[in-house]
């Protein structure tokens, strides 16, 4: 049998695992080990125990418990409901005021978790109820809730962009940083859209009335503090490590303490806001690195099958297809697979294929990252299996349907393509952050 056609059983062979419903790290992790043994015998078990060992001793992984439990103390302590207060409240008087505060929760929610999850179950449970309460259009703001928590995946620190550099072998804090100008690009054409229609459909989204706006500037003041708590979080983790003072590890430490301590003074760390949070920690952690460890032995198989340059060749040699033919093939093969895949398992599927054809064909790797995961952000919004869609079905209330969530995406996903576009065009909209702090 040809290399080539042993790493199109594997490839095969881990898909069908996927679709019976097993664990993607089992999945992933069984064919390749038994391509292992079969391939090279008992020999064939190093691979594994090198990916263990390779995994063990990457240090940045150890910013992965560090921010998904800051995440979780600032959602478990609920301090989140005070940034949509803050938004409610300032936000107000203008129309669509509301759902343009909501996107703005989003982005600071991201900042603070790195977890898409997060943002929709905050934005289902928090600003959902409150917005349909106030006449906001149900399709609309639906919309609004499942673009603005998929932003988690973008914006720093990202978990999301923490397992591609693992598989990648490229700097978590290069790729953290060309995330936030697309990141906060994107935010703000989802903003100005918003804004846009609801000018030309006021109906959409209403003013609040004028009493609710009567509120005091000191309570004002005291929710812009409440509110500004967050983004003191971020600036007290994240400006230290762009200005060099401390390494990335480092500044996760300090993003998790400051948040602990945050809660703590707010009298708001009891011992079930700390027990949840270890816990989800753990569990989170724990599966990200099976899944990181599972993707590694996969990998180091389709390297050692050279499947990588057969894939090369077919397109190049044998189709014909130029450099960027074949990064949009690859962009529109993720937006399908985002249709009955998650990001994760996604990204562990075609990782092995994708990154070293990339490498090869000439472009960035902290770029196409990038790109990568905006493409996700797109596939979890896309019909009929989109991650986000059932996410929302599950926790929007009654009165929001199937129909209405697949309807709501659609303006949103159109911004998020645009975005996309720009990235891909204009490739400083990336890199120039990254290449700004390491450069200097």
């Amino acid at each position: 049998m040809s290399y080539e056609m042993i790493a199109l059983l594997m490839f095969s062979s881990m898909m069908l695992m996927l679709l019976t419903g097993q664990r993607v790290f089992g999945a992933i992790g069984f064919v390749g080990a038994a391509a292992g043994l079969l391939l090279w015998g008992t020999g064939g078990v190093d691979v594994p125990f090198s990916a263990a060992m390779k995994l063990m001793k990457w240090y940045p992984l150890l910013t992965l418990p560090m921010f998904i439990f800051m995440g979780y103390v600032l959602s478990e302590s609920r301090i989140a409901d005070d940034l949509y207060k803050m938004f409610h409240v300032w936000m107000g008087p203008v129309r669509g005021g509301l759902a343009i505060g909501t996107i703005g929760l989003m982005v600071l929610i991201s900042a603070m978790n790195g977890l898409s999850v997060a943002g929709m179950a905050i934005g289902a449970t928090i600003a959902l109820p409150e917005l349909l309460r106030r006449g906001y259009d149900k399709i609309m703001v639906t919309g609004v809730i499942q673009a603005g928590s998929s932003l988690g995946i973008l914006v720093p620190p990202s978990v999301v962009l923490v397992l591609y550099a693992m598989i990648a072998r490229q700097p978590v804090g290069q790729l953290w940083l060309a995330g936030v100008l697309p990141g906060l690009l994107m935010a703000a054409m989802f903003i100005i859209y918003i804004y846009v229609r609801c000018r030309l459909q006021p109906e959409l989204g209403p003013v609040l009335p004028e009493e609710e706006r009567r509120v005091p500037m000191a309570e004002k003041m005291r929710l812009l503090g409440a509110g500004i708590l967050p983004l003191a979080i971020f600036a007290a983790m994240m400006v230290p490590f762009v200005n060099g003072w401390t390494s990335l590890v480092e500044s996760s430490a300090i993003g998790a303490m400051t948040a602990f301590l945050a809660a703590v003074l707010k009298g708001r760390m009891t011992r079930e806001v700390f027990e949840n949070s270890v816990r989800n920690t753990l569990g989170i952690s724990c599966m990200f690195m099976w899944i990181i460890l599972a993707a590694l032995g996969f990998g180091a198989i389709f390297d050692g099958l050279g499947a990588v340059k057969a894939i090369e060749d077919l397109f190049t040699s044998q189709l014909g297809l130029g450099p960027w033919a074949i990064l949009i093939l690859m962009q529109l093969s993720f937006i399908i697979m985002g249709t009955f895949l998650d990001d994760t398992a996604m990204l562990v599927i075609v990782a092995p294929l994708y990154v070293p054809l990339v490498g090869e064909l000439g472009f960035d790797l902290i770029w196409y990252g990038v790109l990568y995961t905006i493409t996700t952000q797109i596939a979890y919004m896309t019909p009929p299996f989109g991650y986000n869609l059932f996410l929302m079905r599950a926790m929007a209330p009654p009165e929001i349907g199937l129909r209405d969530i697949y309807v709501s995406i659609i303006p949103f996903v159109l911004v998020m393509a645009v975005a996309l576009t720009l990235v891909m065009v204009f490739p400083q909209i990336a890199l120039w952050l990254p290449d700004y702090v390491y450069g200097k």
